[in-house]
């Protein structure tokens, strides 16, 4: 079967628009480690799905995921110490303000919990994001998904400004002088929240801003804009969705941005591909919510969740993965950087760990879309899989599994040389 007679199916099944990858998009019939295979038995490097965190179709995760499954699996209204061990180990790996735990099966899912439990704690309905950023697809949680300038009527969520030295809202000024001009854009949207009756329940921020393109942050502003928050009686949320799970070379991504969050949503990473997602807090908020409502999920807080959730954590602490991910990470980060100066177009390399975007530019330096898209199809033809990201499209997001390696890395600026070099000429 050709690719475009499977799109066409695909669209009739699935309604037209469902979005693919790539300008040819790609049929792919397996995973193993760090790569994809296609319908035609091409090998790919996959550089861009953070879901398989431990790898594609890892052994210790199959056994687990088959055992349990083979032996039972049924909804949380029964006891199952596995659960109970998983939320326990969970918790332990962060500080210890974070004791409890709520599973879900998807990031949207854990993000609307947190927004919730914001709102119980405090009596208010106020969240606060960033104009570029996206937590999920329910329509609670998609209210905040990408508001640039413009501000939702509804007034209970306003946005600010991402934080980023690129192009800073004070063209000029200091690192310092710029941690305050963001400070002084939230504490706005906190004062406006507070006019307009909603009050500030919380921030809710990727403790990376993955999705903003994953910019260079003031020096100090993830932890005062934290102070600020508590300060107005709000709480803070961090979405380590993408940030968290040894991602940055960190277990977590507010390790990297140096702040400490009230509530931790995680999600994809945690189930290397089975639907599992959390939401952790003090007892106090979680007990809160659960006093509250009657939540319940079907398939989470299951024995199949917390095997695959514990042999998830087992590989990334017996194979070293979190001080893999911070070696090669910093290795290819570097030779990155090395290339910004040979090439006009590449306007930033930044990033933590295996989490790396490169800013292409034009040559006033204005974000380059259509360039980045080029960049992305011609890579893929060579090999190695990326995207394109960021607040304008203009990133090349680089995102593989915590196993790539440094022969990967080299591999790939190989390939990534030859493409810009075809590029150019």
């Amino acid at each position: 079967m050709t690719s475009t007679t499977l799109v066409a199916r695909r669209e009739q099944a699935l309604g037209a628009g469902a979005p693919l990858f790539y300008n040819e998009p790609l049929h792919i019939v397996r995973g193993e480690g760090v790569h994809l295979f296609d319908a035609d038995g091409r090998r790919y490097v996959d550089m861009y799905n953070n879901v398989p965190c431990v790898g594609h179709a890892h052994p210790h995760v199959v056994e687990a995921m088959v055992r349990q499954q083979g032996t039972l699996n049924v909804h949380s209204r029964y006891l199952h110490e596995g659960i109970v061990a998983f939320a326990e180990r969970l918790t332990r790996l962060h500080p210890a303000g974070i004791q409890s735990v709520i599973f879900t099966c998807s990031g949207t899912e854990a993000n609307e919990i947190a927004l919730r439990m914001a709102r119980m704690a405090t009596g208010r309905r106020g969240i606060i994001c960033t104009n570029a950023t996206y937590h999920g697809n329910s329509e609670a949680v998609g209210k905040l998904t990408r508001l640039g300038d413009q501000q939702p009527a509804g007034g209970d969520v306003r946005a600010i400004p991402f934080p980023e030295k690129l192009r800073p809202i004070v063209p000029g000024a200091s690192d310092a002088e710029l941690c305050e001009a963001y400070l002084e854009r939230l504490s706005d949207a906190i004062q406006h929240l507070e006019r307009s009756g909603a009050g500030l329940a919380g921030l809710i921020v990727c403790s990376i801003l993955a999705n903003e393109g994953l910019p260079d942050i003031p020096a100090g502003f993830m932890a005062r804009a934290a102070e600020m928050v508590r300060a107005a009686g709000g709480v803070v949320i961090a979405d380590e969705v993408q940030a968290g799970y040894c991602r940055t070379g960190h277990w977590w991504g507010y390790e990297v941005t140096r702040f400490t969050p009230d509530i931790v949503v995680t999600g994809k990473p945690m189930g290397n591909g089975l639907p599992l997602a959390a939401t952790a807090a003090s007892k106090t908020l979680v007990d809160t919510f659960r006093a509250q409502t009657r939540y319940f999920n079907t398939f989470a807080s299951s024995p199949l969740q917390a095997a695959v959730g514990m042999a998830v954590l087992d590989v990334i602490e017996r194979e070293g993965l979190r001080e893999n991910v911070a070696a090669v990470g910093a290795a290819l980060k570097a030779a990155l950087t090395q290339r910004k100066g040979r090439r006009a177009f590449i306007g930033d390399v930044r990033g933590h760990g295996l989490f790396i975007g490169i800013e292409i530019v034009t040559g006033d330096g204005s974000p380059d879309r259509e360039r980045t898209v080029e960049i992305v199809n011609r890579i893929k033809d060579k090999g190695f899989l990326t995207s394109n990201a960021g607040a304008f499209g203009n990133v090349v997001k680089i995102r593989p599994p915590l196993t790539f390696s440094q022969r990967h890395a080299e591999e790939f600026l190989d390939a990534f040389d030859a493409t810009l070099d075809d590029i150019n000429g």
